[in-house]
């Protein structure tokens, strides 16, 4: 039964053996542990049972044996002492095989032909939603309830509210193939209720069974791919293609979709936004869906985020270019500088952009027409519309940060990091890196940080920044749980990348090769080849921060305000991590 409904959209499923099959179902929850456990035990003692008893007289019978004589074989080549024990054993088999099996179809029959009752309420709701695994079946049936008598349903037309009602029960059932029934119906029932004025996407779901099938996986392993849906549900038919929706992203070609499509619309600014909004979503969720899956590691996940919000900066630049009455030229001599996740390239889904804005050109009309430009790329960046936000962006660490200027020469940006940048600001350079704009702009603003990291500085001095800083941070991110902090807490990610900063602004004037923006785990095992740290000690960090990040990333994905877990999970990587603080600045 469960391969014939769930084998198509699951090929493991599709394999004949049964001991196998009852694993995978177990595997995936669609039956309990202790119904595989008590399923595959009578299977292996009802399969020997089978083979000796047709050894009895060679013969294809499938009954047991009317005489004494071999009542006592059966017995004894079952391994009991008599026919009795036997006997008491294959009954207390049957009935655990019995009471599964009137527990699976019974379950079965509500989906096919009850499901609608749990919908409209009954007095036996309760009963079949926790036949069906809903652990608050209470509760669920209180918000179908809420549901059906909620002003949303009332007011519907009658086409939409038939189509709503035929959804509302198959919703069910796909929600109690989750691991969290409860959970994926809640999320299920208010996307339902969000869309359910746009006749469009009720039926899209009513018509296309795998889409329906597929949301409720994703509504089921995440808070926020429920309220990403939620908020921009225009993305719904990327569910419709199974193969688009898990295909590794062509940058190339969404970069050259872009530019196409915003051409065609030209001159209309709002439809422009709107679409550029909507293509940036659409991606956004097929990586979601792809990472829910489990198709991408966090580093991937974080790489292909921080590659297709480069995409998106570097074709909104062009656009707002296109759009400037005054131009002094056919291209602009501008680059867009990405610092923070997006210069380290570890995006998360709901990051800001920290960037800022730098020119290299001699005109004289330049710095008022680049200023104009860096305002217009604010704005189509981080206006609200009908298709919500690109991006929230975050420009405070220009030059002279929130009073200075919102672009910069590339002369002015090495005047100030030279002469007039905190150490704070140094440490911001290591994870910096041009992610739009004029390639020959984006080899000067290099050039010049690689310059910055190797200038020698007085070791003491910056030993005394850095800590001064990461105090910083502690005070303004206490922590009074009993929890550990993954981010902000002593032995914790920025205590990673401290002492990577520290490593790169310390050693790099000695060692340029530490300039490289190649992310926390490579730096750290580059500065144990140079000798700088112990080789030990950097596998235990790099494992430390990859297991803290991995962390972090699954705590979000399901609403987790803060990134804390109980500190005995990663005791280890605590100590390792402060292990390592203590040794590169020789201080507690």
């Amino acid at each position: 039964m469960f391969q014939l409904i769930r084998g198509g959209r699951d090929p493991a499923l599709q394999i004949r053996p049964t001991l196998k099959v009852l694993a995978l179902l177990a595997q995936r929850k669609l039956l309990p542990a202790a119904a595989f456990e008590e399923l595959s035990g009578a299977y292996v003692f009802l399969r020997r049972l089978e083979h000796r008893l047709q050894y009895l007289d060679d013969a294809q019978t499938h009954e047991l044996p009317e005489g004494t004589g071999d009542r006592s074989l059966v017995a004894r080549a079952m391994g009991f002492h008599s026919w009795d024990a036997f006997r008491a054993a294959l009954e207390a088999h049957r009935a655990r095989v019995s009471s599964h099996f009137e527990q699976v179809f019974s379950v079965e029959e509500v989906s096919k032909h009850a499901l609608a009752l749990l919908w409209t309420g009954s007095e036996q709701t309760e009963t079949r939603l926790a036949q069906l695994g809903f652990r608050d079946a209470a509760g669920t049936a209180a918000r179908l309830a809420a549901v059906r008598s909620g002003p949303r349903y009332g007011g519907l037309p009658q086409a939409s509210r038939a189509r709503f009602d035929a959804l509302i029960p198959r919703i069910i059932e796909e929600s109690a193939a989750q691991e969290d029934p409860d959970a994926a119906l809640a999320r299920g029932l208010e996307f339902i209720e969000t869309v359910s004025r746009r006749a469009a996407y009720l039926a899209l779901l009513e018509e296309h069974p795998a889409a329906l099938a597929r949301l409720a996986q994703l509504l089921g392993a995440s808070s926020w791919a429920a309220e990403y849906l939620n908020r921009h549900p225009v993305v719904l038919d990327e569910l419709l293609d199974a193969r688009a929706l898990f295909a590794r992203p062509d940058w190339s070609a969404f970069v050259q979709e872009l530019r196409g499509q915003l051409a065609s619309r030209q001159g209309d600014e709002e439809r422009q936004m709107d679409w550029l909004r909507e293509a940036h979503h659409a991606l956004v969720f097929r990586l979601l869906a792809q990472d829910l899956s489990g198709a991408l590691s966090v580093e991937r996940l974080a790489d292909d985020l921080s590659d297709l919000a480069d995409a998106v900066l570097q074709v909104t630049l062009e656009l707002c270019w296109t759009q400037l009455r005054v131009r002094h030229r056919e291209e602009p001599r501008f680059a867009i500088v990405g610092y923070g996740k997006l210069g380290g390239k570890e995006l998360g889904y709901a990051s800001d952009l920290d960037l800022i804005f730098l020119y290299e050109d001699p005109d004289d009309r330049a710095p008022e027409i680049y200023a104009r430009l860096a305002q217009r790329l604010s704005r189509w960046l981080t206006s609200r519309t009908a298709a919500g936000v690109l991006f929230d962006i975050d420009l405070r660490l220009r030059p002279e940060g929130g009073s200075g200027l919102l672009v910069s020469s590339i002369d002015a940006f090495r005047r100030y990091q030279r002469e007039s940048a905190w150490t704070w600001e140094h440490q911001a350079l290591t994870r910096a890196r041009v992610c739009a704009g004029e390639p020959a702009v984006g080899a000067e603003f290099e050039e010049e940080r690689r310059a910055i990291l190797r200038i020698a500085r007085d070791e003491a001095k910056l030993r005394r920044d850095v800590l001064s800083m990461r105090e910083q941070l502690l005070q303004g991110h206490p922590n009074e749980g009993g929890l550990f902090d993954l981010k902000h807490d002593r032995g914790g990610m920025i205590d990673i990348e401290f002492i990577v900063q520290m490593l790169v602004l310390a050693h790099a004037h000695r060692r340029p090769q530490l300039t490289a923006n190649s992310g926390n785990i490579a730096l750290l095992k580059l500065a144990a080849k140079l000798e700088l740290i112990p080789g030990d000690s950097a596998d235990a960090v790099a494992d430390a921060y990859r297991e803290y990040r991995r962390r972090q990333h699954r705590l979000r994905l399901n609403g987790a305000r803060y990134a804390r877990v109980p500190a005995g999970e990663v005791r280890n990587h605590i100590a390792a991590t402060r292990a390592l603080w203590r040794r590169v600045f020789a201080s507690e």
